[in-house]
C-alpha cells in the first residue's frame, strides 16, 4: 500500500530562529512537511490560502497582525495550534474562544510532544502543555461560582425565581448580558452550540422576549413582564 500523504504544517511566528528550529523538529518527524512559514498573521492568511495546510502552528504576539487577531480568519481554513511564549490566563482563554485547537507555551514540551500535538489538533483532538491546561482547569473549577454568585445574589434571586429559569439558564442568560456571541457562550459552558441554541429558545419565552436585546432588558430589571415599554 502507498504511504498515506504527508501531513503539511505553515508555521507563524516573527522569530526566524524560532521557525527553524520548529521547521527542522517537525521535518525529522515522520509524516510531516512543512509547507510554508509566515512572519506575521497576514503572510499566515495568505500563505494558507495558497499553500492549503493541513494544520497551522501559530505564535501570539508579532508585529503588524498579531496571531489573536489572525485566528477567527485562520481556523476556518485549517486547524490552528498556538505555539508562543505567551503564558497568560487571559491570552489562553481567549485563543481558546476563537477558534485554537490546542495550545503549546515554548519551554514545555519535548520535539516528541509537538509531534504529537500536531496530529492530535489536526484530528479534533485538543492538546495542552501544563500552563494552559492549569488555565482550563481553574476555569472549570470556577465554572459554577457564577451560579452561586447568582444564587446569592437578590436581585438574581428575584429574577431566577419570577421568570422560572433553571440553574444552567441563569448562568446562560448571565453569559448573554455580558455580551457573549453563542459560539462564546458554547465555549465557555462546554456544551454544543445547538444546545446553547435550545436553552436560548426556552429563556425568551420564559422571558416573553423575541431578542436579545429585550431580554437583557428584562433580566436586568429595566423593564418588567407583562410591563408595556409604552410611557
Amino acid at each position: 500500500m502507498p504511504a498515506p500523504p504527508a501531513l503539511r504544517v505553515l508555521i507563524a511566528d516573527d522569530n526566524p530562529v524560532v521557525r527553524a528550529g520548529l521547521a527542522a523538529l517537525l521535518a525529522a518527524a515522520d509524516g510531516i512537511e512543512v509547507a510554508a512559514e509566515a512572519a506575521d498573521g497576514r503572510e499566515a492568511l495568505s500563505l494558507t490560502r495558497r499553500h492549503a495546510p493541513d494544520l497551522i502552528l501559530l505564535d501570539v504576539r508579532m508585529p503588524g497582525v498579531d496571531g489573536i487577531s489572525a485566528l477567527p480568519h485562520l481556523v476556518r481554513l485549517a486547524p490552528v495550534l498556538m505555539l508562543t511564549y505567551s503564558r497568560e490566563s487571559e491570552i489562553v482563554r481567549e485563543s481558546l474562544l476563537l477558534g485554537a485547537g490546542g495550545y503549546l507555551v515554548h519551554g514545555e514540551f519535548t520535539p516528541e510532544d509537538l509531534v504529537r500535538a500536531v496530529h492530535d489538533v489536526r484530528e479534533g483532538r485538543p492538546h495542552f502543555t501544563p500552563t494552559a491546561a492549569a488555565t482550563l482547569l481553574t476555569d472549570l473549577r470556577t465554572s459554577s461560582q457564577p451560579q452561586r454568585t447568582v444564587a446569592q445574589s437578590p436581585e438574581r434571586l428575584h429574577n431566577s425565581v419570577l421568570f422560572g429559569l433553571s440553574s444552567r439558564e441563569v448562568e446562560i442568560m448571565d453569559l448573554i448580558a455580558s455580551g457573549m456571541s453563542n459560539q462564546q457562550i458554547a465555549a465557555v459552558c462546554f456544551i454544543s452550540e445547538k444546545t446553547v441554541k435550545n436553552h436560548i429558545n426556552r429563556i425568551f419565552a420564559k422571558l416573553q422576549s423575541t431578542s436579545r436585546s429585550e431580554a437583557i432588558a428584562h433580566w436586568l430589571g429595566t423593564a418588567r413582564p407583562g410591563v408595556s415599554g409604552h410611557g
